[in-house]
């Protein structure tokens, strides 16, 4: 389409630092799906202008990550369209540069990305003070997910609370803030849990070598503990990219480690590896469960030693989910001290919008792709 600027392999294209570019009275193109109808995905090449009512910051939009809950919503898991439309915008790991914003709260040519959950009308006590992570009713709403339309399409608004700006060195990976702010949040409760007694941990395990596994180990890299990422893989890039941490990579049943993990953040949702888990932590342990599990399946399991390891021990479990503004902005500051060049190799493919269902097809070595509005 004229006026869109080309990226070279690997790299989203330099847009102008201000101003609007040529492109905006372009039409706006945009990845949908009729939710709960299995592989209704597409792309629609004239949606419309995103209204004012969803914020007075205007956005073009760089790249969105694609994620197992984009996945889960193109098979008709769940999902559901705004009031009064048929179809969603997915999208929900965002990364765009600002077109406008005639509060000055961002300039225009600024990166920026926008928090995905927004807190429920009534509001509950949390939403209430902006800890719409925590919400208490289940009435949120989050973009690209349920009831608001995600970032996946050319043009979006944000309003000024939920706009993140992001540092310039950012410009390649800022979609990775979104994943980044949910283990910045993990991260935030284990330490707020740890501050119940005197806490000095010494020693990380992550579960999981996906998106999440690896931002979790790369924020225990900064805290400068002693970090152990456990995997099935024993091919591919997750080995290396581990090792590049500074890190340990373990492809054994956790049962088998050597040691007692004083934290550990669980991200596969298995059954077999969340109870495993639990049971491996060191006395005064944490284990934050960030993988969600997706039922329907029964393992025979001593409740009674768990409950007593737990007790005895001073164990916690937690589960966490999501983020709120004070969580995005840390992940921010994460990002931007991180290793840029270990960050962008977690990005395995950048996928063209025009070829949009590659995006949401998985291949077997991805670790995360990206959907490239600047191709």
């Amino acid at each position: 389409m004229s006026g869109r600027p080309r990226s070279r392999p690997g790299q989203l294209a330099a847009l102008p630092a201000g101003g609007l570019r040529a492109g905006k009275d372009e039409p706006v193109r945009a990845v949908t799906v009729s939710p709960k109808v299995p592989n209704s995905l597409q792309l629609t090449e004239d949606w419309p202008e995103p209204a004012p009512e969803e914020g007075a910051i205007l956005v073009e939009a760089l790249a969105v990550g694609v994620c197992g809950t984009d996945l889960e919503i193109i098979a008709g898991a769940y999902g559901k369209a705004p009031p009064g439309q048929e179809r969603l915008v997915l999208g929900h790991e965002a990364l765009g540069r600002v077109l406008e914003d005639p509060t000055g709260t961002l300039q225009a040519g600024d990166l920026v990305a926008g928090i995905v959950r927004h807190p429920d009308p009534v509001p509950c006590p949390n939403c209430a003070v902006d800890e719409w992570d925590m919400c208490r009713n289940g009435q949120y709403t989050e973009h690209g997910i349920k009831a608001l339309p995600g970032f996946a399409r050319d043009r979006w608004r944000v309003q000024p609370k939920f706009a993140v700006g992001l540092d310039p060195v950012l410009a390649p990976v800022g979609m990775l803030l979104e994943p980044t702010s949910v283990v910045a949040k993990a991260w935030d409760h284990i330490e707020r849990i740890g501050r119940r007694a005197e806490w000095k941990p010494q020693t990380v395990l992550v579960t999981g070598a996906g998106p999440i596994g690896l931002l979790a180990a790369l924020l225990a890299t900064q805290r400068g503990l002693s970090v152990h990422v456990l995997d099935r893989a024993t091919e591919g890039p997750k080995p290396e990219l581990v090792r590049s941490l500074g890190a340990t990579y373990h492809a054994t049943p956790v049962g088998e480690l050597e040691f007692e993990p004083d934290v550990v953040v669980e991200c596969t949702g298995a059954p077999v590896v969340v109870l495993d888990a639990m049971c491996k932590a060191a006395p005064t342990g944490i284990v934050c469960l960030t993988g969600v599990s997706s039922g329907g399946r029964t393992i025979d399991f001593d409740a009674g030693a768990l409950n007593r390891a737990l007790v005895l021990e001073n164990n916690v479990v937690f589960g966490s989910v999501n983020a709120n503004r004070r969580h995005w902005d840390l992940a921010a500051e994460a990002l931007a001290r991180a290793d840029q060049a270990w960050l962008s190799s977690l990005i395995s493919r950048r996928v063209p919008v025009g070829a949009y269902a590659e995006a949401y097809t998985p291949g077997p070595d991805d670790i995360k792709v990206v959907l490239d509005f600047t191709a």
